[in-house]
């Protein structure tokens, strides 16, 4: 027994991830490790290999007589609805009927005795089809008169084209922005036993056990009590695994319910990537009026993306595109507007961000152009379009910006890298150096924090405490690597004073907490450390309400602290005190709730508070680029960001600096692919280059603010981490874009597109310095 307060029961403190160990030693079990039951199957896609077409039919007499294949599933087959948009749009088959809207489109499941048997026999299908002309991207969707998936949203305040007509300067321009694949280590599994009566169990890597749970119950045609899933960790999932599973885990629930036999389904790599969704590309078309300093006078813009042939969840991430297109910067007359195009490719879905970096890039465009046209150092620009004081406080959606900290974090940032001495060695560097040119670039970012669909932000947890003072914790939230359920266990330890270890963290089941929302918009701390507080804060209440009658003294006189609990003058251990609870009936035993404060959103309006609160980041990133090659390398990052009070440092910090070189590899090396039939090329490690450990910055320092702190009532006043910091990979970016202005003098904005890989990088180059000769 400890006699003082230990660093291991403290919220705002280091604590390692609870399963780092188990993570570097192998014996992290994931869904894949799950021992089989005797006679499990396996189950494998078929799959299109055109890009849109009419499905006449479908001949599987070679799949069902290849040896060891035990049956086929086909729509035909759906006991239920064949349906499982995450959105109740009815757009999204588990199986199609009588069209193939994308190459890679899951048509059937073999089942089989093993998954080498399974995947060899899904290649004998024979398509009976007749292809149709297809559209890949929202242009080309636009001019073949594709629908929107969604409907659009608009945003607009001011009088926007009073404002255009009164700036003394006006841009008008096109960015291509790409797409980004999830390329998570563990890929899409579901494993599915059967039970008795209409019951299922269905493992899986999902962020969204609740969803999972629905659309198995809505394919099965049973109700939900009927099906449970299960979800101890996940291999990463960076919103690939929010609603992309749902087929995986709808599939092995009908195999395993028609044969009566446990069944896994797990694609390979190549598969996974060609048929589940990815980041959003996006066409944007952007206007900026401006004075001679600088300062925004109107913008518009357009946002069309590349969604795929459903709408999953196309909708809500077009629209926090336009909710953080105005990224820390105050517009005074604004109109943005979403085109969310129906395109033959795979439905893209939520990433990393959810749309927010699509929105922050277009800002930072914006600003690079003005820089560029009024020649101006870029932080200037960006400094005096700063969100400020009353008048200049409120987003292109109506929400005041209340909380902003930004002047003090950039400066603070800006004088302690040297920003403003490196950048002038920089400009002096490259006027003597003709191959070898540098770029620097500090960039923010304002990220709002809730689900723009205001009826997920709420969270349930469940905990128990044995009558040996051991603790049983679970929540609706579910852990992929970033250490929710260690930050949740050190809320709850620190509620009841007691040690870290005497924590038991269970699986994600949606047995134990119903109608959980995703592990999404950065809010899993949030919500589910406050619903796991409010359950520790009812059992604590039953338990003062016992002791302060069973010692007859004040319930002020009853202290919970260091593994002890001090009742009037009598202190007795936490176990001890509990196993009286427990003889006296003292309920020790309660679900938690929480739901977010403040936030309204009326979407047909454009107005309202969709986020609870803000949090806020900035890096300055140093590049060196081969004007011969395109080639470039990231010399130096230097990294402030704010997660309020944080749960724990060690975490948070490397959720940033995970945060950060991931959005560098979407704006730098990870291009997505699609040639003229409709087939994405990019789809294995071999041809899509993620960042390795030697891309990283050479020199990478990451700091979090200490002093800052959530103004809003948050657990412990902390902020969410998960998505805020992958904007701050835009600050590579933006470098990259100064190194190759250099050429021809700063005198004119590069306008790369993302990602900037070597080749456009080098292209970039070529067209400045051909410019500069015509002149």
């Amino acid at each position: 027994m400890k006699d003082t307060l230990a660093i291991t029961i403290a919220a705002h403190t280091d604590r390692n991830h609870d399963s780092a160990v188990k993570h570097v030693t192998g014996r992290a079990d994931y869904t894949d490790d799950i021992a089989q039951p005797e006679g499990t199957l396996h189950a494998y896609l078929g799959v299109s290999d055109v890009a849109h077409a009419r499905l006449n039919g479908l001949d599987l007499t070679d799949v069902l007589s290849f040896p060891g294949v035990v049956g086929v599933l086909t729509a035909r087959d759906v006991p239920g609805v064949n349906d499982i948009s995450p959105t109740g749009q009815n757009d999204e088959p588990v199986f199609p009927t009588d069209r193939i809207q994308f190459h890679g489109q899951p048509l059937f499941a073999v089942v089989a005795e093993t998954r080498d048997i399974a995947r060899r026999a899904a290649e004998l299908a024979r398509v009976d089809c007749e292809v149709l002309p297809h559209a890949l991207d929202p242009i080309a969707a636009q001019e073949a008169g594709y629908p929107h998936v969604a409907s659009p949203l608009k945003l607009e305040r001011g009088d926007v084209d009073a404002g255009f007509a009164s700036a003394p300067h006006r841009i008008t321009g096109r960015m291509h922005v790409g797409g980004q694949d999830h390329m998570y280590l563990e890929g899409h599994i579901a494993f599915a036993v059967p039970g008795e009566d209409d019951d299922v169990v269905v493992h899986c890597s999902t962020q969204h056990p609740s969803e999972a749970q629905h659309m198995v119950a809505h394919v099965l045609g049973v109700p939900s009590n009927a099906v449970v899933v299960n979800v101890r960790r996940m291999g990463g999932g960076f919103g690939g695994k929010e609603s992309q599973m749902n087929l995986f885990a709808a599939v092995a629930a009908m195999a395993a319910k028609k044969w009566n036999r446990a069944v896994k389904i797990r694609p390979d790599r190549d598969q996974d990537m060609t048929a589940t969704g990815k980041r959003h590309d996006f066409v944007i078309d952007y206007e900026v009026g401006f004075d001679d300093a600088g300062r925004i006078q109107a913008v518009g813009g357009t946002f069309a993306a590349r969604c795929g042939f459903s709408a999953d969840l196309s909708g809500p991430v077009t629209d926090r595109a336009l909710f953080h297109a105005d990224n820390a910067y105050f517009y005074p007359n604004v109109r943005l507007t979403s085109r969310p195009m129906k395109t033959n490719t795979v439905s893209n879905t939520a990433f990393r961000g959810f749309g927010g970096p699509q929105g922050v890039i277009a800002a930072e465009r914006m600003i690079e152009e003005i820089a560029y046209a009024t020649g101006q150092d870029p932080l200037d620009v960006r400094k005096a379009n700063f969100y400020g004081s009353e008048g200049r406080n409120l987003t292109p959606y109506h929400q005041e910006v209340e909380d902003n900290i930004l002047d003090r974090l950039v400066t603070e940032l800006e004088h302690g890298c040297a920003y403003r001495q490196r950048r002038a060695g920089i400009i002096a560097f490259n006027e003597g150096s003709p191959v070898l040119k540098k770029g620097i670039a500090l960039t923010p970012v304002k990220f709002g924090i809730s689900f723009t669909a205001t009826w997920y932000n709420q969270a349930g947890a469940l905990v128990h405490v044995y009558n040996d003072g051991s603790v049983h914790l679970n929540h609706g939230g579910t852990e992929m690597g970033q250490g929710l359920n260690t930050k949740v266990a050190q809320v709850v330890a620190e509620a009841f004073q007691i040690d870290f270890e005497r924590i038991k963290i269970t699986k994600t089941t949606t047995e134990k907490v119903p109608n959980t929302s995703a592990t999404a918009a950065s809010s899993g701390t949030d919500l589910n450390g406050m619903a796991a507080l409010n359950a520790v804060e009812q059992i604590k209440a039953r338990l003062v309400e016992f002791a302060a009658e069973r010692w007859q003294v004040a319930p002020e006189a009853v202290r919970f602290a260091s593994n002890r609990v001090h009742v009037g003058d009598d202190v007795l251990s936490f176990d001890a005190f509990i196993r009286q609870a427990y003889l006296a009936r003292v309920q020790l035993s309660a679900a938690g709730f929480y739901k977010t404060p403040k936030i309204h959103w009326d979407r047909q309006k454009g107005q309202g508070r969709p986020f609870y609160y803000y949090a806020y980041g900035a890096a300055c990133s140093e590049v060196t680029i081969d004007t011969l090659t395109g080639e470039y390398r990231v010399e130096r990052t230097d990294i402030l960001h704010d997660v309020g009070r944080s749960l724990n440092p060690a975490l948070d910090k490397g959720q940033v600096e995970g945060a950060f070189v991931q959005g560098m590899g979407w704006l730098t090396t990870e291009e997505l692919w699609w040639d003229e039939a409709g087939r994405l090329r990019t789809h294995a490690p071999s041809t899509y280059k993620i960042p390795l450990a030697s891309d990283r910055p050479r020199i990478f320092n990451v700091t979090l603010a200490d002093w800052s702190e959530n103004r809003e009532l948050t657990i412990k006043r902390s902020k969410a981490v998960g998505e805020p910091p992958f904007m701050l990979g835009i600050s590579v970016f933006e470098a990259l874009s100064m190194a190759v202005a250099s050429v021809a003098g700063y005198r004119e904005c590069p306008r790369l597109d993302a990602p900037a890989t070597p080749e456009r990088v080098l292209m970039a180059v070529a067209r400045l310095r051909a410019g500069g000769e015509r002149r």
